[in-house]
């Protein structure tokens, strides 16, 4: 038995990773784009426009623009770190290196939590717009809940190739309809529209900013909405063509198109429909239609529908960057590693199944979308800190590190990401103490796991152990 950095490698035996492979040459990075899309699409649909409610326009403009700074710059760090260390494990394994075992486990936890928890959210979401449809007569969301879990995982459960092009697809449906809601805004737009909220007193109200600097701190959590998520483009690693030259297109790619689609919705919904009528929508983009074209719009109706797509297809990419996720955690002895056998099709059976489960449970007993939201942002956001901090020590430990692509302005690019990602997190604190409570929580117990555990029975030839133990042999040569 190894030991290295006060923590303990394991024996396995020698078929221990043949159980334990993902379908490589599955995605290019036009898949990949489409899968980073896949992932926060529905954030265009719904969800952002509650920040209106407690920021004003001018409140979650800003939001809008210090978030999309920080993803941006944050991506660029992404895209570097992928292209190096291209592995499913993505944010663990690049932490794992960076920051050592428990940076690394911290890391892999705090996105999972949020990976996790998402689509539960989405499920509930899913529920709500299908019962306020009418379709099929549904009063109660659980047998939604249900059918979406089994549906969309058992579609992953039949392999990558078939799930990436499923959703390239359903993502392709909900673009299609934020492109239709575009065209049918813009000819209404009228900028008064959006400083309709009356300023309520507080320091630094005004007709921008109608709650006043408190409102910008409150709306943050909005502002994340529009790119929550996008981060996991690099979970897709092995399953890649050629990951040093696609993964830095993909994830490029997919954040340039949430940019331009986020700043379309913020500016036209409430532009036209208003502030403060948005601030309190369910379904925003179809309502602003209906403002401007009549309640028997069918372009109102069609966008209402693609909205389903849009949430669907938020959904389906979430499970498989929760499972790839889970699956390198526990492929290097993290978490039980019977989570990370997969099939003969080379999914990971367990790692999609026992989230789903767990999730599924969630959404039936809360019923509450917006605490397991937050507390998925709350995952998110500590996540983002340790994954600029991660770029920033790769970068000062191993300058000479052979990169596939690096990031433009280097750490100083993932050094403003690391500051507005500290303020995201206090932010998200603020806005919902129970969600960052719960949250904690979680996380505590799956650091003692590995404190009293886990670092005692880890296993060497995972790729991301074998990327760190790599560096460490190379620097103690030196």
């Amino acid at each position: 038995m190894a030991r290295k950095s006060h923590i303990d490698y394991s024996a396995v035996d020698k078929d221990y990773l043949k159980h334990r492979k993902l379908q490589s040459g599955a995605a290019g990075w036009i898949l990949l784009a489409g899968l980073g899309v896949a992932y926060v699409i529905s954030g265009d649909f719904s969800g952002w426009n509650l920040g209106l409610a407690v920021g004003g326009w001018g409140g979650l403009l800003i939001a809008f623009v210090l978030m999309g700074i920080m993803y941006t710059c944050m991506v660029f760090g992404l895209a570097e770190m992928s292209s190096t260390l291209p592995t499913a494990g993505a944010g663990y394994g690049f932490a794992r290196r960076a920051l050592g075992p428990l940076g690394g486990f911290a890391t892999g936890m705090a996105v999972l939590i949020e990976y996790a928890v998402a689509p539960a959210a989405i499920a509930t979401f899913i529920g709500g717009y299908i019962e306020a449809l009418g379709l099929f007569g549904l009063t109660n969301s659980w047998p939604v809940y249900l059918a979406t879990y089994v549906v969309f995982i058992g579609i992953h459960l039949w392999g990558v190739g078939e799930a990436l092009k499923i959703m390239f697809g359903i993502t392709a449906i909900a673009v299609v309809a934020l492109a239709i809601t575009v065209v049918g805004l813009a000819p209404h737009f009228d900028a008064a529209k959006l400083f309709d909220i009356v300023p309520d007193g507080s320091a630094g109200s005004s007709a921008f900013l109608p709650f006043g600097i408190p409102g910008v701190l409150a709306a943050l959590v909005f502002g994340i909405w529009f790119f929550l998520a996008v981060e996991g483009v690099p979970l897709a690693a092995e399953e890649t063509e050629d990951p040093k030259r696609d993964m830095p297109r993909g994830i490029i790619v997919a954040m340039m198109i949430l940019l331009v689609f986020g700043a379309l919705m913020l500016i036209l919904v409430p532009g036209t429909a208003g502030a403060a009528a948005m601030g309190e929508s369910d379904s925003p983009l179809p309502e602003a239609l209906r403002a401007v074209h009549g309640e028997g719009s069918l372009i109102a109706d069609i966008v209402n529908y693609a909205g389903l797509a849009g949430l669907v297809a938020s959904f389906f990419s979430i499970v498989y960057a929760y499972s790839r996720q889970l699956f390198a955690l526990s492929r290097a002895g993290y978490l039980p590693r019977f989570l990370s056998v997969t099939s003969s099709r080379h999914t990971p059976w367990v790692a999609l199944v026992v989230p789903g489960t767990l999730g599924f449970i969630l959404a039936a007993a809360t019923g509450n979308g917006g605490l397991l939201i937050n507390i998925a942002v709350f995952g998110a956001t500590l996540s983002y800190v340790l994954l600029n901090l991660s770029h920033i020590m790769l970068r000062i430990k191993e300058p000479n590190l052979e990169r596939g692509y690096r990031t433009p302005g280097g750490v100083v690019t993932t050094g403003i990401a690391l500051v507005l990602a500290v303020v995201a997190l206090v932010a998200t604190f603020v806005l919902d103490h129970v969600a960052a409570g719960i949250t904690a929580a979680v996380f505590l117990v799956a650091i003692a796991y590995f404190w009293f555990y886990s670092r005692h029975h880890l296993v060497a030839s995972a790729p991301e152990e074998e990327f760190a133990l790599l560096e460490d042999s190379e620097r103690t040569l030196k």
